[in-house]
């Protein structure tokens, strides 16, 4: 049985909660000062991002984005009317749609990516400093999440 969480325990929380809020609201200010939104940004991130060869499909992109399809294609609709994305047919199975990015998308992206993993390695530091402060069980206990 896992131990009752103390006062301790849920500052640090908070501390880490702000920290990954502040960083979600600075993303979301430097996406709409390159003129897309949030949501547009993890869309080219998850494009970008997608391992393997072939570009991303709908399904796939909805489970990055934690949407569901429906929506995801509408958000796909967005972002190529923006010029952000366009769609391709799956070179082995017509009937499969895939996304990628367009020169603007990609462009987009590298303007904003460099400055977010500079965010997240230090959100990366908060988060180390956190568990060294905890001792070390926060491991054990998010294992368990």
């Amino acid at each position: 049985m896992m131990p009752r969480p103390t006062r301790r325990d849920f500052e640090r929380l908070l501390e880490f909660r702000v920290a990954l809020r502040r960083f979600q609201r600075w993303s979301e200010d430097q996406a709409q000062a390159e003129g897309i939104t949030h949501v547009q940004h993890q869309l080219l991130v998850a494009v970008k991002g997608h391992p393997g060869d072939l570009p991303p499909t709908i399904g796939e992109l909805a489970g990055y984005l934690l949407l569901r399809p429906h929506s995801t294609v509408e958000l796909v609709d967005r972002a190529a009317a923006a010029g952000l994305v366009e769609r391709a047919r799956d070179p082995h199975d017509g009937r499969v749609v895939r996304v990628r990015l367009t020169e603007a998308g990609d462009r987009i992206l590298q303007e904003l990516t460099p400055a977010h993993l500079a965010r997240l390695n230090q959100l990366a530091v908060v988060l180390d400093d956190l568990v060294t402060q905890y001792g070390g069980q926060v491991d054990t206990r998010i294992s368990r999440i």
